[in-house]
């Protein structure tokens, strides 16, 4: 049994030596070379995408303003009231209850804005 690992193991190294340029190369690194490119098609199939759906997210969050219908990640939907740091009061149901909710917990913002939207409050349109 010896005597045939010796033998496969000489006729293998023979081989590789008589590889030239590329083929010995990839012979060598080639296993290093897949991983690599491996862990490059993961982060761009699965990692990028993520983080950009991440920032959407935020965007959205950060976006927010008085007045927006929303829903939780709870299944919770209701009026945004006040908007604090972190968190939001928002009214709910047909008897108004308020709820505080934190900016991470909120799933989706039904109201949508413009860029250019421009609230007016003034009241000189009669003149």
């Amino acid at each position: 049994m010896n005597l045939y690992t010796n033998l496969l193991s000489a006729d293998a190294e023979g081989q590789i030596q008589e590889l030239t340029g590329f083929a010995k190369f990839f012979a060598q690194y080639g296993s290093i070379i897949m991983i690599v490119v491996m862990i490059a098609i993961m982060y761009f199939l699965m990692i990028r995408p993520q983080k950009k759906k991440q920032q959407e997210e935020q965007k959205m969050r950060n976006s927010i303003r008085v007045g927006d219908e929303l829903t939780t990640i709870g299944g919770i939907t209701g009026r945004v009231v006040n908007i604090k740091d972190d968190s939001l009061i928002i009214e709910t149901g047909a008897d108004r209850n308020k709820i505080t909710i934190k900016k991470w917990a909120i799933q989706s913002v039904e109201t949508v804005h413009e860029d250019n939207d421009m609230v007016d409050d003034d009241d000189d349109d009669d003149i």
